[in-house]
Parts: C-alpha cells; sequence; structure tokens
C-alpha cells in the first residue's frame, strides 16, 4: 500500500540523513533488485540480485562470485557506472553510483552480514567478492 507521504514523488539529491522513514524501510524490506552494468560494447547487462544498502554511508553492496559477468565487467573497468533497482508493486527506487569489486575478507564478510540480514544466509561460496557502490543519485517514489 503506498503512503501518502512519498506516493508519486521523485526524490533526487535529497541528502542521506534527510531521506524519510519510508525510504529506509524500503530498502530494508525483502526485495530482489536488478543490477545494471554497462558492457564493453556499450549494451546494458541487467540481472537479478540482492542488495544491501547503507543508509548512514550511501554504499548499496551485493554479493556474487567472482567469476560472474557482472563483477568481471565492473573489475574489468576498476570502477564502474551502474545502477541498482527494486520495486514492489507500484513503489520503485533507482540507486545510481561508482561500482568497485573487492576480495577483502572483512569487506566480504561485512557484506554477506548485512546480505543475511535483509534476505537469508547465502550459500558457501569460495569464489565470493563484494560490489560495493557508491551511491550518486536516487531516482524512484519510495520516500
Amino acid at each position: 500500500m503506498l503512503s501518502r507521504s512519498w506516493a508519486g514523488h521523485y526524490h533526487r539529491g535529497v541528502p542521506w540523513n534527510e531521506r524519510s522513514p519510508e525510504f529506509a524501510e524500503f530498502w530494508t524490506e525483502r526485495h530482489l533488485c536488478v543490477l545494471s552494468t554497462v558492457r564493453a560494447d556499450g549494451t546494458v547487462h541487467a540481472t537479478p540480485v540482492g542488495a544491501t544498502l547503507d543508509l548512514e554511508t550511501g554504499i548499496a553492496r551485493v554479493i556474487c562470485s567472482g567469476t560472474s559477468h557482472k563483477a568481471r565487467t565492473i573489475r574489468k573497468a576498476g570502477v564502474a557506472s551502474v545502477s541498482v533497482t527494486q520495486v514492489d508493486g507500484r513503489r520503485w527506487s533507482t540507486l545510481e553510483g561508482r561500482a568497485v569489486v573487492s576480495d577483502d575478507p572483512e569487506r566480504v564478510e561485512d557484506a554477506v552480514r548485512r546480505y543475511a540480514k535483509r534476505y537469508r544466509e547465502p550459500r558457501e561460496n569460495p569464489q565470493r567478492v563484494v560490489i560495493e557502490i557508491t551511491v550518486t543519485k536516487v531516482v524512484g517514489n519510495a520516500g
């Protein structure tokens, strides 16, 4: 059900600490997302993912295998422009930003902990990495 406080409004450039409670709730509810990356030939690669958002820092995280297309594409670029979108009925939100891939054990462990809190404990994956997205823009109607 849509909340009157944000239904139909598209928010751009609002600082993280001024986001509505509905926005925070939307990004902690269990929703699958779509991560979009750009291939070397300029076409878009979109794939379903689980994503988490740190509302304090504006960092979104996606865990995946280091051999996945998304991780290889971002790693090859060094830093890549990406977007993460989630939809629930008429509510939606897209996070745009700059992504990097990390295989640092502490950063991966932190991302796994965040993923498990939002979704469920992920399966074991010795090749797991984390895609860290520094969010630069938010669009949508979810707070």
